[in-house]
């Protein structure tokens, strides 16, 4: 599987990786710069550089494009692509209603160095967007929370944690919408159906 450096001319160096025979994946170093060129790769479909593609899945560092006839002819095409910094519209935002009554919500005050009231204050007035969706299906990854808020996965993770539980890891921020295992922090719980 050839791999193929891309250079965006915008800060970022996206990496082409042929995936089987019909799909590419391109690989960048923050989940910013997959908004950047998630936003170019749907700007430029239906063009003659991406005449056809079956799905675009968006992940942490990676976008898949699957169904191209030719992945190899797509890296290279993208290879000379100028990918602006991304540029967030006005999308429809949706309130999910938290208690936070979560296990965890202390250990999170802990590593944050703040009380757990001012972890629900802090949490509770970012403005959060999905980054993408995976896992399980309706579980967005949530991003917002500035990176000295970011808390590391739990040691052993649980084996399993209620629907709607309300948890951190890393960057993100997340509603499980089953029950599940995961090593998440749990800081609330919603009634909200994800």
């Amino acid at each position: 599987m050839p791999q193929q450096a891309l250079d965006d001319r915008a800060g970022f160096t996206v990496r082409g990786l042929t995936v089987g025979e019909n799909a590419l994946l391109l690989e960048v170093d923050s989940d910013e710069a997959v908004e950047a060129l998630r936003a170019e790769v749907l700007r430029r479909l239906g063009t003659a550089e991406l005449p056809a593609v079956r799905d675009v899945v968006p992940a942490a560092c990676t976008v898949l494009l699957d169904g191209l006839a030719d992945p190899a002819r797509t890296a290279a095409l993208a290879a000379r692509w100028h990918i602006p910094a991304p540029t967030r519209g006005q999308g429809t935002a949706v309130e999910i209603p938290v208690r936070y009554d979560g296990p965890d919500l202390a250990e999170v005050a802990k590593l944050w160095g703040v009380t757990p009231d001012e972890v629900v204050r802090i949490h509770s007035g970012t403005e959060f967007r999905i980054a993408f969706c995976g896992f399980a299906p309706g579980f967005g990854y949530l991003t917002g929370l500035p990176s000295r808020y970011h808390v590391p996965r739990r040691d052993t993770p649980r084996t399993r944690a209620p629907t709607g539980s309300l948890a951190l890891a890393g960057p993100y921020t997340g509603v499980y919408p089953r029950p599940s295992p995961g090593g998440w922090q749990l800081i609330g719980t919603s009634d909200a159906v994800v």
